[in-house]
């Protein structure tokens, strides 16, 4: 799976395309103060359900340990898999 990136100065995104387009992205914003707020993500309901998301997830994860920033995780689904995986805590904001 080919997790691609794309960022701007304020917003960015992880996400898998395939020749119909893109099927699986997280957005977020980028604050100045060093804090990514997830605040959308999302699978073509046909793909649910095969762990797409949290492998976005994941690579935001690892994307926010490697540049030092910290992760707010807004959207409802960011949000509950900060509380469940124990080992996100070292980039959520406090």
């Amino acid at each position: 799976m080919d997790i691609k990136h794309k960022e701007t100065e304020t917003r960015g995104m992880f996400y898998l395309e395939n020749n119909e387009g893109v099927y699986a992205e997280l957005t977020y914003t980028h604050k100045d103060n060093d804090i990514l707020t997830i605040d959308h993500t999302e699978v073509n309901e046909d793909l649910e359900g095969q762990g797409i998301a949290g492998k976005l997830l994941k690579r935001a994860v690892e994307y926010a340990r490697n540049q030092g920033l910290k992760i707010d995780p807004l959207c409802p689904y960011a949000e509950v898999q900060f509380e469940r995986n124990e080992s996100y805590q070292d980039v959520k904001v406090k």
